[in-house]
C-alpha cells in the first residue's frame, strides 16, 4: 500500500502553525542534559531506559512486576533479578544501587524503597489521582489552565461479571461525583462554550469490554445484548446529570462488534439526539480511513454529530504479535510514517465533514496538532466542531501552547490505584521513550525542519515472518461478520446431512457391516449425526491383505509424489474448513472455535508431514576418500492408526497423515464416538488421490477390531491417542512376536496426563486467572493438555481462588454450536458419570469453591473447583478428563514444583510468574514434555509447539515435530567402497 502527503493548500500553514507551537512549548533543548537537571529518580528511570534500550525492555519489565510485590525485600531481590544481570548495561548510579548481597540488608531496602519511589513518583505524572479527591484536584488544576478533561478508570482487566457490575457501578458513582463538583465550578469560556452553544463540564471516558466479561465477536448477539444493557443504564444517567460519555476504542478484534454496538445503540429514538456522545478511531489500523468515511455517512442518517476522537493507537506492538502469531494479515502499519500519514488524512477527512462530525484530534505530536489547525482555519471550522487533545503527563506544554493560541483542549486522565494501573503506565512509558516518539525527537533538539516536516514511507513497510518450511493455516477470524455468517451457514448445512450412514473403506471400496452404530450429538443425545458401519474381524483381515498388497507399490512411490498427495488433501481440508468445522462440532460437542483451531491443526499436519518427509528423503551423506556413506530411509510397511474422540480431526489427520507420507499404508480406526468425522477424513483423502489399498477407513470395536490389528502380525506400526489403559496394553501386546512375525512393532502412544499450572507469588494475575480458566475448562476439560490442577503459592492463594472462581462462574454452559458458548458437553453418558463419580470423590477429600449448574437436555457437567485440596488425593493424582480442577496450596514456589511433578505423567505444564529466576528453574526442573509459562498450556502449534510427554504420558516423539516421522521409517546406511586397482577420484585432487 502507497500512503504519501502530498503537498497541498495546508502544507505551508502547516509549518508556519507547527513553528509558532513549537517556539510557544520552548521545550527544544537536550534531553539528557534537562534530565540531568532534575534528581528526581523517576526523571533518572526515564533517562536511563531512553538512552539503554537492554536496560529498557529489562527495566520495565521489573516495573510490571512491581504490584505483585508485597515488601521491600521481594523488590530488592526482583531488581536484582531483572536488572542484575552481566548483559545488562547498567549506568554506574544503578549498578552501586544494586550492590547488596541480600534483598534484607539496608542497602537492599533503600534501592527498593529508591526504585519503587521513583516509579510511584513517575506513575503520577501520568495517572491524574488515586482516588476521587486527587482526580478532583488535577481536573481543578487544568481548568484553571483552562484545559476541559476526560476522566477514564483505570483497574484490573475484567474477567468476571461481578467485575463487569462494578465497572458500572464505578462510572455511575465517578459521574455523580464529578457532576457534584462541576456545580461549583465557574465557567471557563474557552472550553465550556463554543458557538454559543453550553458544553459539558464534565466527560468520561469508557470501554465496551468492560461491560461484559465474555466480550467476544463470536458472539455478537449475545454480547451486544449484554452491554447495550450497561450502556443504555449510563447514558440515561450521563444525561441527568449532563455529563458527556466517549467510548474508547481497544483492540482490534474488538473494532467491528464496536462500532456496530454503538451505531445501532445511538439510533434509538431515546439516544438519537444526543450530541455529547463520541467514538474513537485509531490511525495506525489499515482500515481506519473506511472506518472513518463509514461513520460520517452513519452521522449524516443520524442526523445529529457525535464526536470522533481520533488517535494513533496504544496497542501496535499486541497488534503485530497476535497477527504474526495467528498468520492474520497485519491490521495495523508497520511503519510510523504511514501512521502518520494517514492520522493526516483522516484529519482532513473529519474536518471536511464538519457539519455532520465533531473532531477531537488526539496527538503530542506538534505536527499532527498544527496540520489540524491549518485545516481547520482553511475550512472555517467552527470552534465547536472541533478540539484538541492530549494525554494527561504527556502533552502538557503543547496543550499550554494550543490554549494560549485559543483552541479548546481536552486532557484525558486516567485515575485509580496506581498498581492496577501499571498496564497503563508501561504504555505510556514505551511511547515516551520509543526512538520514533516526538516528545522524545523534541527534547533531544532535533532541528524544528526535521521535527515539523511531512512524514515519508519507509522503503520497507512489511515485518517479515521467520522462515518455515511449509505454511501454517490461519485460525479463521470471527471478528469479521462475513466469516461469522459462514460459520453459521455451515452448521445450519450440516444439520440437514445428519443421519446418514457411513460405511469403512476397504482396498478402495464401501463395504457393506452387520452392524451398524449411532454416533450421537452430546450437545442433544436425542440426535443422531451419523449411523457408522462396524467392520468385523473378517473384514479387517481382508483390510490387513489389501494394504499388504498396496505397500508393494505405495512403499517405493517417491517422497514427493506422496507429499503431493498430502498436501493436496491439506487444501482440500482448508477448501472444507467451515464445514468440517460444522462436523466437529456437532459430533462431539467442541465449541466452535475449538472446532476451527482443530481444522487448522489438520491443515498444519498435512504440511508439516509433506515437508518433513522432503526433507527426510534426501538423505545424509558421510563420504571419505575411496568411499562413500549414504543414510537414508524407507517405509515400514502398514500402519494401524487407533485416534481418539477429542481431537477427533486433528488427531486423526495427523497420525494417518504421516503414516502415508512416509510410504506406509495406514489403516485408520477411528473412536466410536468419532466415526463420522474420520468418515470425512476418509472423504479427503480419497479426493486428493490415495491409491486404493493403501489407505483403509475400518471403524470396529476398539476390544474386537483394534485388538487384532494391533496384535496382527503384519502390523509394523501403531500410533495410539488414548487413555493410559489402552496405551499400556497395546505397548504389551505389540512387545510379544506373533507367529509368522518377523520384525519388532513400532508403537507410538499418548496416553494423557494430570497437567498443573503453578501460580506463583510474582504472577499477573488478570493473565492467570483466564489463562487456567481456558485451560482447565476449553472443551469442558477433555483436551490431553488440559490443567486439571492449579499449584498457587500461599501468599496470593486466597485472591486467585476468589477471582478464578467468579471468572468460572461468567463462563457460558451450553450447547456447542451455540456462539456464547464456551463449555460444552462432556463426550458421552459413559464420560459424564465417571466424571460425576470423581467428583463425589472430591468431595469427600477437599472443599467445593464452585459447583456449576449445567443443561439437562445434552451430557452436561458444569465446572467444578475444589480447593485445599491435598497434593496425594484422588483428584490430584488421577485423570478426569472433564471440567473438574483441583486448587493445591503450596508454601513457596519450591514445594509448588515439587507438587507439579508428584504423579505419574509428565505431559504438559505451565507457570504464571515474573520472578526470572523461578522461570529459570522451571524450565529445568518442571518435569513435563510440553512447558508452557505465563499463557495457557492448550492448543500446541504443529512445528512451533510439537506435542507429547514422557512418564506414563506416552511413548514416541512428539506429534508435529522434526523427530516424529522417524518412527514411521526404517534407516539404512549403505556404503560403497569406489576404488578401482587402488584408483578413486578425490575431491579437490587435480
Amino acid at each position: 500500500m502507497v500512503l504519501q502527503v502530498e503537498k497541498d493548500i495546508y502544507e505551508a500553514k502547516t509549518q508556519e502553525i507547527a513553528k509558532q507551537l513549537l517556539s510557544t512549548t520552548g521545550e527544544n533543548r537536550s534531553l539528557f542534559s534537562a534530565l540531568r537537571d532534575q534528581m528526581r529518580p523517576d526523571d533518572k528511570l526515564l533517562a536511563w531506559a531512553m538512552s539503554n534500550p537492554g536496560l529498557r525492555v529489562q527495566l520495565f519489565r521489573f516495573i510490571d512486576t512491581l504490584p505483585a510485590l508485597r515488601s521491600n525485600s521481594e523488590i530488592a531481590a526482583h531488581l536484582q533479578e531483572y536488572l542484575g544481570d552481566d548483559s545488562v548495561e547498567l549506568p554506574s548510579a544503578l549498578k552501586g544501587m544494586l550492590n547488596f548481597a541480600n534483598p534484607d540488608s539496608m542497602p537492599g531496602q533503600v534501592a527498593a524503597t529508591t526504585v519503587s519511589k521513583g516509579v510511584e513518583t513517575l506513575a503520577h505524572r501520568y495517572i491524574a489521582g488515586e482516588n476521587i479527591k486527587q482526580a478532583l484536584k488535577s481536573i481543578e488544576r487544568l481548568r484553571k489552565e483552562k484545559m476541559a478533561f476526560t476522566v477514564d478508570l483505570l483497574g484490573e482487566a475484567v474477567i468476571t461479571e461481578v467485575e463487569a457490575e462494578s465497572y458500572l457501578q464505578r462510572y455511575m458513582e465517578l459521574m455523580s461525583q464529578l457532576a457534584a463538583a462541576a456545580k461549583s465550578w465557574k465557567t471557563v469560556t474557552l472550553i465550556d462554550e463554543a458557538d454559543g452553544e453550553a458544553l459539558p463540564k464534565v466527560q468520561v471516558s469508557v470501554k465496551l469490554t468492560a461491560f461484559y466479561s465474555q466480550f467476544d465477536p463470536l458472539d455478537d448477539k449475545g454480547s451486544e445484548e449484554k452491554v447495550t444493557s450497561h450502556i443504555r443504564t449510563l447514558l440515561r444517567r450521563a444525561y441527568e446529570l449532563g455529563v458527556a460519555i466517549h467510548f474508547d476504542m481497544e483492540q482490534y478484534i474488538y473494532k467491528d462488534l464496536t462500532f456496530n454496538i454503538l451505531k445501532k445503540l445511538l439510533m434509538e429514538e431515546e439516544f438519537k439526539q444526543r450530541t455529547d456522545i463520541g467514538m474513537t478511531i485509531q490511525a495506525y489500523l489499515r482500515d481506519s480511513e473506511a472506518d472513518a468515511k463509514s461513520l460520517i455517512e452513519w452521522a449524516k442518517q443520524r442526523g445529529n454529530p457525535i464526536t470522533i476522537r481520533l488517535v494513533k493507537g496504544a496497542y501496535w506492538d499486541q497488534e503485530t504479535i497476535t497477527a504474526e502469531q495467528k498468520h492474520w494479515q497485519q491490521p495495523v502499519y508497520n511503519d510510523k510514517a504511514a501512521t502518520d500519514i494517514n492520522f493526516e488524512k483522516i484529519t482532513q477527512l473529519l474536518l471536511e465533514n464538519h457539519q455532520y462530525i465533531y473532531a477531537a484530534i488526539g496527538s503530542h505530536n506538534i505536527r499532527s496538532q498544527a496540520r489540524a489547525i491549518a485545516i481547520a482555519q482553511s475550512l472555517n471550522v467552527p470552534q465547536r466542531n472541533f478540539e484538541m487533545q492530549v494525554l494527561y503527563g504527556m502533552g502538557d506544554k503543547i496543550a499550554r501552547a494550543l490554549v494560549e493560541q485559543g483552541y479548546r483542549v481536552r486532557v484525558y486522565c486516567p485515575y485509580g490505584e496506581l498498581l492496577p494501573g501499571m498496564a497503563y503506565l508501561i504504555r505510556r512509558l514505551l511511547e515516551n521513550t520509543a526512538n520514533s516518539s516526538f516528545i522524545r525527537q523534541n527534547m533531544e533538539n532535533r532541528p524544528v525542519e526535521e521535527l515539523i516536516s511531512p512524514p515519508v514511507l519507509a522503503d520497507k513497510e512489511e515485518i517479515s515472518s521467520p522462515p518455515s518450511s511449509f505454511s501454517p493455516a490461519a485460525d479463521t477470524d470471527y471478528a469479521e461478520e462475513e466469516i461469522r455468517r459462514k460459520s453459521q451457514a455451515a452448521l445450519q448445512d450440516v444439520k440437514t446431512q445428519l443421519g446418514k450412514t457411513y460405511l469403512p473403506l476397504i482396498n478402495g471400496e464401501y463395504v457393506e457391516t452387520a452392524e451398524k452404530v449411532d454416533s450421537l450429538n452430546p450437545s442433544n443425545y436425542s440426535q443422531v449425526v451419523g449411523k457408522v458401519g462396524l467392520i468385523n474381524i473378517e473384514q479387517a483381515e481382508i483390510a490387513m491383505q489389501s494394504a499388504k498388497e498396496a505397500f508393494k507399490t505405495w512403499g517405493k512411490t517417491t517422497a514427493k509424489q506422496r507429499a503431493d498427495i498430502i498436501r493436496k488433501a491439506g487444501d482440500i481440508i482448508e477448501q472444507r474448513r467451515a464445514e468440517l468445522s460444522a462436523w466437529i462440532v456437532l459430533e462431539v460437542g467442541k465449541p466452535v472455535r475449538e472446532a476451527d483451531a482443530e481444522v487448522s491443526e489438520a491443515i498444519d499436519f498435512c504440511r508439516y508431514y509433506a515437508a518433513e518427509m522432503e526433507r527426510l528423503d534426501k538423505g545424509y551423506n558421510y563420504d571419505v576418500a575411496g568411499e562413500n556413506n549414504r543414510y537414508i530411509y524407507q517405509p515400514r510397511g502398514i500402519a494401524v492408526v487407533i485416534s481418539p474422540w477429542n481431537f477427533p480431526f486433528a488427531i486423526a489427520t495427523g497420525m494417518t497423515v504421516a503414516a502415508l507420507v512416509t510410504g506406509n499404508c495406514t489403516l485408520l480406526k477411528p473412536a466410536e464416538t468419532s466415526a463420522v468425522i474420520a468418515a470425512k477424513i476418509t472423504e479427503v483423502l480419497v479426493e486428493a488421490g490415495i491409491p486404493k489399498g493403501v489407505f483403509q477407513y475400518v471403524p470396529g470395536k476398539g476390544s474386537v477390531v483394534g485388538s487384532y490389528l494391533v496384535n496382527h502380525p503384519d502390523t509394523h506400526v501403531i500410533a495410539f491417542t488414548g487413555s493410559q489403559e489402552v496405551g499400556c496394553k497395546i505397548y504389551a501386546d505389540a512387545a510379544v512376536l506373533k507367529p509368522g512375525q518377523k520384525h519388532m512393532k513400532r508403537v507410538i502412544a499418548e496416553m494423557g496426563g494430570k497437567n498443573g499450572i503453578i501460580i506463583d507469588e510474582s504472577a499477573d494475575l488478570d493473565q492467570a486467572v483466564v489463562g487456567v480458566v481456558q485451560s482447565a475448562f476449553g472443551y469442558s476439560g477433555q483436551k490431553c493438555s488440559a490443567c486439571s490442577r492449579v499449584i498457587v503459592v500461599e501468599s496470593v492463594y486466597d485472591s486467585f481462588i476468589k477471582r478464578f472462581v467468579e471468572a468460572t462462574k461468567s463462563l457460558n454452559i451450553g450447547e456447542a454450536e451455540l456462539p456464547q458458548t464456551q463449555v460444552g458437553p462432556v463426550i458421552d453418558d459413559k464420560s459424564q458419570s465417571r466424571i460425576r463419580e470423581y467428583i463425589e470423590k472430591g468431595k469427600a477429600e477437599a472443599e467445593v469453591a464452585l459447583e456449576m449448574s449445567a443443561p439437562v437436555n445434552g451430557y452436561f457437567i458444569g465446572p467444578v473447583i475444589f480447593t485445599n485440596v491435598p497434593a496425594d488425593g484422588i483428584i490430584a493424582q488421577q485423570e478426569i478428563f472433564g471440567p473438574v480442577v483441583a486448587v493445591i496450596k503450596a508454601k513457596d514456589f519450591q514445594e509448588a514444583l515439587q507438587v507439579a511433578n508428584g504423579t505419574n505423567y509428565a505431559l504438559t505444564g505451565g507457570l504464571y510468574s515474573r520472578t526470572p529466576s523461578h522461570i529459570e528453574q522451571a524450565q529445568a526442573e518442571f518435569e513435563v514434555g510440553n512447558l508452557y509459562i505465563n499463557r495457557t498450556i492448550t492448543g500446541a502449534i504443529v512445528s512451533r509447539q510439537p506435542f507429547g510427554g514422557f512418564k506414563l504420558s506416552g511413548v514416541g516423539s512428539k506429534a508435529g515435530g522434526p523427530d516424529y516421522l522417524l518412527q514411521f521409517l526404517e534407516p539404512r546406511t549403505i556404503t560403497e567402497n569406489i576404488q578401482r586397482q587402488g584408483f578413486a577420484p578425490i575431491e579437490g585432487a587435480e
